[in-house]
């Protein structure tokens, strides 16, 4: 297994190769994520967490965490809603008090002209600015050769405003300056630059004027810092392998599942010498793939309820929790779950030996 940029030392730490410039934005955005919003900062009125760190936390910041959001669209004859005129597609878990006073709500109703609902985890953000530096045309490229896969597994790439999607479950989001400002209006209600207003609704509720935000409530410089956090931090490394998990490498490629689970992308030019023509060990082609019915719940941008970005692999093994909407509570379970374009995957794995299938899970497990 090639290992290519994915030997760090510490988990969450910056890439190494990083300017002192470089290093010190990083740092400074490592503060913005972990720095709380109040009411007087501008969070809300809706709201998931009053920091980046609230739901990225475990093991360190810009890991993983425990909470599970709500998520909801409209989807009728093949086009998508996001439903910004009801809130948006998220659905917030707090509001602030003068949100409670007004509507006696403690937290935010789904949208009523929904078609679909979807629970989502926090991901990491480890490693993301090399996922970032793929050039579209590698991911355009690894589209085209999916399409002669005899297991149809053909992926689709997600064109936002003329880039290919790759962060947000369901690839809404080419870069990390983009997913960014997303995330601090839809998880905090901190307008941006990028982003300088909020929904105004609840649902049918307008919400007044007077509780809405009249600037950007974080400045560019934190912005930056925190998008800088994020581009600069290291993917997490692997775990030793072993006898067992370097078996089933092999079992992994020859059921299938490295046919979307890509297990090397490339980095092409970038500013950043730190990012510039890098292996990462992505385990992922960051394509839409049709998942089936099972797995269905909400569309967003381009994305049918059942199409998924195939979920990058590198950093499972800090996870407790496995798919889109932590069902799973296994590797095993996960794989299970597959369906549409992974089920042929799905089905050589369960063929599998007993000692095959725990080769299988260890080596994922490592990564």
């Amino acid at each position: 297994m090639a290992l290519g940029m994915a030997r760090f030392a510490v988990l969450g730490g910056p890439l190494p190769g990083l300017t002192a410039e470089e290093r010190a934005q990083f740092a400074r955005g490592a503060k913005v994520f972990a720095d709380s919003f109040g009411v007087a900062q501008g969070i809300g009125p809706l709201f998931n967490g009053f920091y980046c760190a609230d739901c990225h936390t475990a093991p360190v910041n810009g890991g993983v965490g425990d909470d599970v959001e709500r998520h909801s669209t409209a989807f009728r004859n093949g086009v998508c809603d996001p439903l910004t005129a009801e809130g948006g597609f998220v659905i917030q878990n707090q509001v602030t008090p003068a949100i409670t006073a007004l509507f006696g709500m403690t937290a935010v109703p789904l949208p009523p002209d929904r078609t679909g609902v979807g629970l989502r985890t926090t991901p990491q953000t480890f490693g993301r600015g090399l996922l970032e530096a793929v050039p579209d045309a590698e991911l355009l490229a690894i589209a085209r050769a999916e399409l002669a896969n005899p297991d149809n597994i053909a992926g689709t790439p997600s064109i936002i405003n003329g880039r290919v999607g790759r962060f947000g479950r369901k690839a809404n989001s080419p870069t990390l300056t983009d997913f960014t400002a997303g995330a601090f209006l839809n998880e905090m209600g901190i307008t941006s630059a990028l982003k300088p207003h909020e929904y105004g609704y609840i649902g049918t509720f307008a919400i007044p004027d007077s509780l809405m935000s009249h600037a950007v409530e974080i400045d560019q410089h934190d912005f930056d810092d925190a998008v800088a956090f994020m581009r600069y931090s290291a993917p997490p490394a692997p775990q030793a392998p072993t006898p067992e998990s370097r078996a089933g490498a092999f079992v992994f490629a020859q059921a299938g599942c490295a046919s979307c689970h890509v297990q090397t992308l490339y980095t092409g030019a970038s500013p950043v010498a730190a990012l510039r023509n890098q292996p990462v060990n992505a385990f992922s082609d960051l394509l839409l793939h049709d998942m089936g019915s099972g797995l269905a719940d909400i569309c967003l941008n381009g994305a049918t309820p059942a199409q998924f970005r195939t979920e990058p692999l590198m950093g499972i093994s800090e996870r407790t929790q496995f798919l889109h909407d932590g069902r799973a509570k296994t590797i095993e379970q996960a794989i299970l779950l597959h369906g549409g374009q992974g089920a042929i995957a799905r089905d050589r794995f369960n063929r599998l030996s007993r000692a095959q299938r725990a080769a299988v899970l260890a080596y994922v497990g490592s990564l």
